[in-house]
């Protein structure tokens, strides 16, 4: 089993949930980014590892945490606090992998999404965004996502996988 070794409370596998507060916000989040900044550098600086399929424990390293985010602003605001960390849009890495995938949703509110709600809590890219973790997801988010009013029955679906994440998710 591929699992986090870590001294701190983020180890293990599985998802978790970092809520941080904020308001306004629409494609740019630089509470988050801050919030993500801190997150990896506790893990580079615990000195966490982890092991993979093989069954061997390596280190963690800056490569093996990809930071995800569905907007290009939330991208370079998160580059400006972590240079050479692996960052993109949900699309850049399609079909890539690492022990810690980090989501940063960037958006306040479902009405604070810029491009809507269809786009903001697409299955799809909740998907890949969560799947390329091999051990720990991490949803960084506002808390106000999870209370999205709903007008169509495709938007409930869409609200619900998210609300699905944070029920299985362990809080941070």
């Amino acid at each position: 089993m591929q699992v986090i070794n870590s001294p701190g409370p983020i180890s293990g596998s599985g998802l978790r949930y970092l809520p941080v507060e904020h308001e306004g916000n629409q494609n740019c989040s630089p509470e988050e980014a801050e919030a993500i900044s801190m997150l990896v550098t506790r893990f580079l600086e615990s000195k966490a590892t982890w092991v993979d399929r093989d069954g061997q424990k390596q280190a963690l390293t800056l490569d093996d945490i990809l930071i995800i985010t569905p907007y290009n602003a939330q991208v370079f605001e998160i580059k400006r606090r972590l240079p050479g960390a692996r960052v993109g849009t949900v699309d850049k890495f399609q079909g890539q992998e690492a022990p810690i995938a980090i989501y940063s949703t960037a958006t306040s509110s479902c009405n604070d999404a810029p491009r809507g709600m269809e786009f903001l809590y697409s299955l799809n890219r909740l998907n890949v965004a969560t799947s390329r973790a091999k051990c720990i997801s991490i949803m960084v988010g506002s808390p106000q996502l999870f209370e999205a009013e709903c007008r169509t029955p495709r938007q409930i679906r869409l609200a619900n996988a998210l609300c699905r994440y944070l029920e299985m998710a362990e809080p941070l």
